[in-house]
């Protein structure tokens, strides 16, 4: 097992980091008055192009990139907007974060503030996570209190106020488009782009979104400089991530890593492998949206490129371990239902197809099926993929293609005997 550094996680440990003392004492704070007494915006979007760091909540678009999409000579007021509405299946590494080192998110949301000349940020935190929105709120306060929140701060003429915003407990609004209009007081439907947010966002004013953990990272590159983030990980996926490994492993958790570890090693190194000494079935690599990679792929490194070229995606690297008492049926048929229950109905094809998706593999599960179905679930997964205007529909399809395409046998079995091949009933999924 290699002894990789710590960036997120470096002072997540020590007691009382919760609170600003203690995140004071630990160097916090000294990156926003580094950004806002030595550099312009500019040098700060520089610096946060140059580290290339990827967005963390799945996309993986370049963070400093999108910055400069916000047009120079609006007269309107640019917003940011933190994304704390973790919602995918399998992913909690926000929540951690948010929990446990509250300040290092302000920090990061107060220096992005400053890069993109914002004024009021908002975090917009899933309506679940409770104790997660306490520990915000009160670091909001504390950080108020200090000096780093409100008019005039650190005597530079510069505004900034950080308001939190619960959810509505609804997976679409980690979409960024429905996450504004949900913002706004409306029902998380999502946008169609173009417009996209950064030139007509919240309010219809130039909107910047990004992940909690994305901007976690923001302190850490403007105390050490984008080239040293930029020299962790792999030429095209910098710095570290935190993997969130859950399922059939003896040690479930978020794990900090470089990007570019292999998956092998975060399950059986970090993770302490399969649990009961079982043998390994399926992983989902990214959170439930995307397509199941099998057993021989696990040497498969952990970074946009290699994951694509491996059949799957990263996204918010969600890792899921599946043993070979899972029945990959009821996993496809476990996550249709939430996304059947998730989707926000505005577009026909997600709406009706989820339903239909759900509707065919409770039928095969429960040995109703027949084979004309395992083709009907490709029909309608094509008539949803790309025809949707948020990517929730995408979402709720590579469950489906993957579990058919790697474990065609399962389906058939499950209609030619009407039971399942799988012995044992999953546990976990």
């Amino acid at each position: 097992m290699a002894d990789y550094e710590k960036i997120l996680f470096k002072n997540i440990d020590h007691p009382g980091q919760d609170r600003i003392e203690t995140y004071l004492k630990n160097g916090g704070y000294k990156a926003f008055e580094k950004a806002v007494k030595t550099m312009t915006p500019d040098e700060v979007t520089g610096e946060v192009v140059k580290s290339g760091l990827r967005g963390r909540g799945g996309a993986g678009f370049p963070t400093g990139r999108k910055w400069t999409f916000l047009p120079k000579d609006s007269s309107k007021p640019v917003y940011l907007t933190v994304n704390a509405d973790e919602s995918e299946p399998g992913t909690f590494k926000d929540r951690e974060l948010m929990e446990r080192d509250p300040h290092l998110v302000i920090e990061g949301t107060l220096i992005t503030s400053y890069a993109i000349k914002c004024r009021t940020a908002f975090i917009y935190i899933r309506a679940e996570f409770t104790y997660a929105a306490r520990q915000l709120n009160r670091a909001i306060e504390e950080a108020r209190a200090n000096g780093f929140i409100g008019k005039n701060i650190l005597g530079r003429g510069i505004d900034i106020d950080i308001i939190l915003h619960r959810g509505g407990g609804a997976y679409i609004c980690g979409e960024e488009t429905a996450l504004l209009t949900s913002l706004e007081g409306g029902r998380g439907h999502p946008r169609v782009k173009p417009p996209f947010p950064a030139i007509s966002g919240l309010y219809g004013a130039p909107t910047i979104i990004n992940n909690v953990e994305t901007l976690a990272n923001i302190p850490h590159i403007v105390n050490r400089g984008g080239e040293w983030f930029a020299s962790i990980g792999t030429e095209k996926s910098t710095g570290t991530k935190i993997f969130c490994l859950s399922g059939h492993v003896n040690k479930p958790g978020n794990y900090e890593l470089p990007m570019g570890v292999s998956l092998r090693e975060l399950i059986y190194d970090y993770g302490g492998g399969i649990l009961d000494d079982r043998n390994l079935k399926a992983v989902i690599p990214g959170g439930s949206s995307v397509p199941v990679l099998t057993a021989d792929k696990i040497d498969v490194h952990l970074d946009y490129e290699s994951m694509a070229e491996a059949g799957s995606m990263l996204g918010s690297a969600g890792v899921i371990v599946m043993d070979e008492t899972v029945c990959m049926v009821k996993a496809a048929l476990n996550m249709m239902r939430f996304y059947k229950h998730e989707s926000c109905g505005q577009c026909t094809p997600c709406h009706q197809g989820t339903y239909w998706l759900l509707r065919i593999l409770d039928r095969i599960e429960r040995g109703r099926g027949s084979m004309e179905d395992l083709d009907e679930l490709i029909h309608i997964c094509d008539n949803i993929d790309g025809n949707t205007i948020c990517p929730l529909g995408d979402a709720a399809t590579p469950g489906v293609r993957s579990t058919l395409q790697h474990f065609r046998d399962e389906y058939e079995y499950h209609i030619e005997h009407k039971k399942c091949k799988v012995s044992m009933a999953p546990r976990f999924v």
